[in-house]
């Protein structure tokens, strides 16, 4: 966990210093350190070494040296390829999905020295999630990621039936992912059962969007989001030890 927060918040650093001028444009992180000038760039790029490098040198010293190196690949995509991506097009959603998917892969990866089937299917379930969490998010704040310039969502016109539609599918898929952990051993059919009925719930409120394409339906998905990852990672963290 440690390791983990340490390579995290050295990517987040990384892409608050190169929108340090656009964060200046959005309600949403005007006040940050930086674009406020409370810190300056070159603290910042300081601290993110700093962070960085401790984060990194932990993972490969307590763990292996794979799991160190996956964690370096996620800031490297993080910081260098999702951020910029932001400005130019909305396959950025996909690529920041990468690193966003890879906590628990690398987790596993810490464990067990090997990127196995089980860790694909841990990262799986983390990298779909993240399109309609992070899609119900840009909808939600559409108008303040205007300012900047971001294009998130999916589909041309931006908040419309064509992305609710993409929110809809990809949270479909979240069913039957969340039953691969059972089909492959990892947990039992208690865990695989509460993934299912979280699935269908996040599921239910992509159809109000549908119908509805309306700012509260997105945010219902958004904290639905919130609410579905804990919820059903926990449910499988307890099914294991139970097995």
């Amino acid at each position: 966990m440690l390791g983990g927060m340490l390579v995290t918040g050295s990517a987040n650093i990384i892409n608050q210093i190169l929108e340090k001028d656009l964060d200046k444009l959005m309600k949403r992180t005007a006040k940050r350190p930086l674009p406020t000038g409370q810190i300056a760039v070159a603290a910042a790029v300081v601290f993110c070494v700093a962070l960085g490098v401790s984060g990194l040198a932990l993972l490969a010293l307590q763990f292996n040296l794979l799991t160190a190196a996956l964690s370096f690949l996620s800031l490297l995509l993080y910081g260098f390829l999702y951020t910029p991506l932001k400005r130019i097009s909305p396959i950025c959603v996909f690529v920041g999905a990468i690193p966003g998917g890879m906590p628990p892969l690398i987790g596993w990866v810490a464990a067990t020295g090997v990127v196995s089937v089980e860790a694909w299917i841990l990262f799986g379930i983390q990298f779909i999630w993240q399109f309609p969490h992070f899609w119900a998010i840009a909808w939600v704040l559409d108008e303040d990621y205007k300012k900047a310039g971001f294009k998130m969502l999916p589909m041309a016109g931006g908040k419309n039936l064509k992305t609710a539609i993409q929110i809809m599918i990809y949270t479909l898929m979240l069913i039957p992912l969340g039953l691969l952990h059972m089909q492959f051993g990892m947990t039992g059919s208690t865990s695989a059962m509460i993934a299912v009925v979280c699935g269908v719930l996040f599921l239910a409120q992509t159809f109000y969007l549908m119908r509805t394409c309306s700012k509260k339906a997105a945010m219902s998905i958004m904290f639905g989001s919130f609410l579905y990852l804990p919820i059903v990672q926990i449910a499988f963290v307890l099914d294991k030890v139970n097995l």
